[in-house]
């Protein structure tokens, strides 16, 4: 970059600090002032020709898939995943057509790469307009799928990071069918943001044909090899589910968001919105099965914090405890206690919080 046109930049953007300072209270303000900031930063780097045009590709990545989903935040989404490469005769193409026509009747949209086989599969069985495709341009093997190829409903991604970015953000619950490299990336990825507690609490479900063996060997492996060797904790195999009955894998993610609704951290404290209260021998059950998860105190249930005070969960019963930040397989046993402690299956359990 020529010392004028970095100084063009810097002034623009300067300039557009400025305004953003001047704008009053709106709620991304902040934000916006960082974003400006950290492109003047880079602006006065060195950047290489390919730096500038990866900083360029991941904005436009970013730019698409927020405008696709801007219009669906309070949707629930499922994204499925599986080979590329399985033709409409198998059985796990089946599998996965009719678990996409299940879940879209009760109410989640589905979304999937975008390209052929279980691809495919999910946004047939979803149909048009409850289906997404996140394509990835690739020189072989991931052209759109003919459900969606002529729609809006396809977004084509130059970077699988970005692509994966929007796949976590947007999904409610990850169900993985039989594949390849790029199906064991995911769930091998999803796993590892779930055991560090980088994503938000949701199911992984692992679906096989029916008596197929493909994840059973696979959850062999990681029992014998990982394990077995103190590689991960016991508690980490409850992050994920296996199960070779579509009705049942439909069924673990209607009930997983049956009293919990989402979650998020407010200063230190983990705070767990519920669709419903929990009765008070629900929360003393909460308090003697989970302390050991817990840095201090008690799981408490509140009403939204003030830091929540704008959001339109607000009036959503809460559960907000001191976590330590360590066990998450346990935390996402304690979810799953949740949902069996109270009798009543309330409203409004496909409404997604809006993200903050």
């Amino acid at each position: 970059m020529t010392d004028s046109l970095s100084s063009l930049l810097q002034e623009i953007l300067a300039d557009a600090e400025f305004c953003l300072k001047q704008s009053g209270s709106h709620p991304n303000r902040t934000a916006w002032i960082r974003i400006i900031q950290s492109l003047q930063r880079m602006g006065s780097l060195e950047l290489s020709r390919l730096d500038a045009k990866i900083l360029a590709a991941t904005l436009e990545d970013l730019e698409q898939g927020f405008a696709a989903f801007q219009n669906y935040t309070h949707q629930r989404k499922i994204t499925v995943f599986g080979s590329a490469r399985l033709e409409p005769e198998s059985p796990e193409y089946r599998q996965a057509q009719m678990f996409a026509h299940c879940i879209s009747q009760r109410g989640f949209m589905v979304m999937t790469g975008g390209g052929g086989g279980i691809m495919e599969a999910g946004n047939l069985g979803a149909g048009l307009e409850n289906s997404f495709g996140l394509n990835i341009q690739l020189p072989f093997e991931q052209m759109a799928n003919p459900v969606i190829a002529a729609s809006d409903r396809v977004i084509n991604f130059k970077y699988f990071f970005s692509r994966k970015l929007f796949f976590v953000k947007e999904t409610d619950a990850v169900v993985l069918f039989p594949g390849g490299f790029g199906t064991q990336d995911e769930a091998f990825e999803c796993l590892t943001l779930m055991q560090t507690g980088k994503t938000k609490l949701m199911p992984l479900i692992l679906v096989d044909k029916t008596g197929g063996r493909y994840w059973k060997e696979w959850d062999e492996y990681v029992r014998e090899h990982l394990l077995s060797r103190g590689l991960i904790s016991p508690e980490d195999l409850y992050l994920y589910t296996l199960t070779d009955d579509v009705g049942d894998a439909c069924q673990q993610i209607t009930d997983f968001y049956r009293i919990f609704h989402s979650n998020r951290y407010v200063r230190e404290l983990l705070v767990l919105r519920l669709n419903t209260k929990l009765s008070a021998q629900a929360l003393e059950t909460l308090n003697e099965e989970f302390a050991d998860i817990l840095d201090s105190g008690q799981i408490l249930q509140t009403q939204a914090l003030p830091e929540e005070a704008e959001e339109d969960i607000a009036h959503l019963p809460r559960l907000v405890m001191h976590f330590n930040q360590r066990n998450f397989g346990r935390l996402w046993q304690m979810v799953r206690r949740i949902n069996r402690l109270h009798p009543q299956h309330p409203e409004h359990l496909q409404m997604r919080p809006n993200q903050k």
